[in-house]
């Protein structure tokens, strides 16, 4: 009986992740052949298997514009449904997300600090040739990493991840208020700047962009399934983590790192990307009705990048010249349809 139970479950979770990459997949070619100039489904496929549709302008709109932007969808969607999944299950609470490290924040700070002191490094600019958008992923990067330095010595001093929680918002505080001081000194132009970075854009990312952050977010991906293992024992409390031999204070900064490499590279390259983060380990609890790390952890990564591409496809209004800001549309689409589940579900299964 207890092998037939395995066996069973072996088989509805083959199903599941086979499911949701076939789902994934078909997002994605979906993502490819809808936009403002509709391609042919065959034709793109045909782009794959024989590298060009036979339209010298749709190859170019593949491989220049639609493709990058698939694969950046990909890329964030599970990125930060897998950051969301880690601090929830670090901190044990449900509201906690990519933002609570104070990673995002250091991130904008960075992007503020340029944008708004533009004037200052535009001779620097001409000198390196350095371009805008390197520019800003650089400063986003060196926000993120500073934030995560800190963050990395708290957490060697300070044992209660409560407090730990309470140092990461005090960070995003912080760089909030800078940001409004320099936004009050800066001209319009530099305020709907960083205002229109602050949408978030899956669409500004090149491949030479793509080079550099895919590797760092499949490393993460990767380094997250191997500790699935702990996260699973602290979802029943550090001192039974403890009991099984686990170091606490270790798996912690592992947990930090990975999260701060994940959440600080996709807000990098893409701007602060709302509601995946939190919602998206959320979704994937109440639809497959797990807590296990070891099946969640594929599930996230699957279900959230074929999120994110949905949410691209919707935000991309297709058939139309116009395109949404994608924070609004993951929020817009996403919040209810949460808000839904838990009023079915009536509570979250977190163990």
């Amino acid at each position: 009986m207890i092998h037939q139970y395995f066996e069973e479950s072996r088989r509805k979770w083959l199903l599941i992740i086979g499911g949701l990459s076939c789902t994934l997949t078909i997002a994605f070619v979906l993502s490819l052949a809808l936009g403002s100039v509709n391609i042919p489904i065959g034709k793109t496929l045909q782009f794959f298997i024989g590298s060009s549709t036979g339209e010298r302008s749709w190859d170019l709109i593949l491989l220049n514009f639609r493709l990058p932007k698939a694969l950046t969808a990909v890329a964030v969607g599970s990125a930060l449904g897998i950051s969301g999944l880690q601090m929830q299950t670090l901190f044990r609470n449900p509201l906690a997300g990519p933002f609570v490290l104070g990673i995002t924040s250091g991130a904008g700070l960075g992007v503020a600090l340029v944008i708004f002191l533009g004037f200052i490094l535009g001779g620097f600019l001409e000198l390196s040739g350095i371009g805008r958008n390197w520019l800003l992923v650089l400063s986003a990067g060196m926000g993120s990493f500073l934030v995560l330095l800190i963050v990395t010595l708290t957490a060697l001093k300070i044992k209660e991840n409560v407090s730990l929680l309470i140092v990461g918002l005090m960070f995003g505080t912080v760089a909030s208020a800078v940001i409004s001081v320099l936004q009050f000194f800066s001209q319009s132009e530099n305020i709907q700047a960083y205002v229109i970075w602050s949408f978030g854009s899956l669409g500004s990312v090149a491949w030479s962009e793509l080079y550099v952050m895919m590797p760092i977010v499949i490393i993460g991906l990767i380094s997250s399934i191997l500790i699935s293992k702990p996260l699973n024992a602290l979802l029943l409390g550090e001192h039974y983590a403890i009991s099984l031999g686990i170091n606490i204070k270790r798996i912690r900064l592992v947990i930090i790192i990975i999260t701060s490499l994940l959440a600080g590279t996709i807000t990098a390259f893409c701007g602060p990307v709302a509601f995946m983060g939190i919602a998206v380990p959320h979704l994937s609890r109440m639809l497959f009705n797990t807590s296990n790390h070891l099946l969640l952890t594929p599930v996230i990564i699957l279900f959230g990048a074929t999120l994110m591409l949905i949410f691209d496809l919707i935000a991309q209004l297709p058939g139309s010249d116009l395109s949404l800001p994608i924070n609004s549309v993951t929020a817009l689409f996403g919040a209810p349809f949460v808000i839904y589940l838990l009023i079915r579900k009536k509570s979250l299964n977190y163990s």
